[in-house]
């Protein structure tokens, strides 16, 4: 039986929106602690919002190149399950706070994919993203999925432009252990859109 593709919702900034992901289905959703995004939150929404999530749901923190004092004040606020790390970030880094992490590599013509997935050999699934100069992360493109080889050896989460249209393709052509989704299920920046949201796992789970 072939395995089934999980779900993240990432960029949840609303109680609301977090609980009405969990009801539709997916598997983690992501808090984007990264003070430039517009979907960054605060410790106190990060709050209430884990407080709408069950267990057996990750709730994943989001993190582009802050410092260790940074992360730890949110480790000691927020019950987050997963880091995510979508800076910078050398692997001694992201070993240091002894959680499951995932590393986002941000995939540019012409880079040697397996090299740069390869530094990261502790990570628990690694994420492919677009690259946008000067924007790490929720650009809402696709990338060159011709570009990833077949045989990596970490679990791969699949982001970037997907959305209920795009993302039964992705799943056939890459097989992901994995996709996560932001921009591709809102109404606006930081605001979740129900319809797309329930549209998104329908299709992940046609597949």
């Amino acid at each position: 039986m072939k395995p089934r593709t999980r779900i993240k919702i990432c960029g949840i900034t609303q109680p609301d929106d977090a609980a009405y992901a969990v009801a539709a289905g997916v598997d983690a959703i992501g808090l984007v602690f990264y003070p430039k995004s517009p979907r960054a939150v605060s410790v106190a929404q990060a709050q209430a919002i884990v407080s709408k999530v069950p267990g057996f749901v990750t709730v994943t923190g989001l993190f582009v190149d802050a410092s260790a004092a940074y992360i730890w004040q949110h480790l000691e606020a927020i019950p987050l399950g997963l880091l995510q790390f979508h800076g910078n970030e050398s692997v001694q880094f992201c070993e240091q706070f002894k959680r499951p992490y995932i590393k986002a590599i941000r995939v540019r013509p012409g880079m040697d994919i397996r090299a740069a997935i390869g530094q990261y050999k502790t990570a628990c699934g690694i994420l492919l993203d677009s690259y946008q100069p000067g924007v790490p992360g929720g650009t809402g493109i696709c990338f060159d999925w011709q570009a990833i080889p077949d045989d990596l050896d970490q679990p791969l989460i699949i982001a970037g432009g997907l959305n209920p249209d795009n993302v039964q393709q992705a799943i056939q052509s890459l097989q992901p252990f994995a996709v996560d989704v932001s921009g591709g299920v809102e109404k606006s920046k930081g605001v979740k859109d129900r319809q797309k949201i329930l549209a998104f796992v329908r299709e992940v789970a046609s597949v």
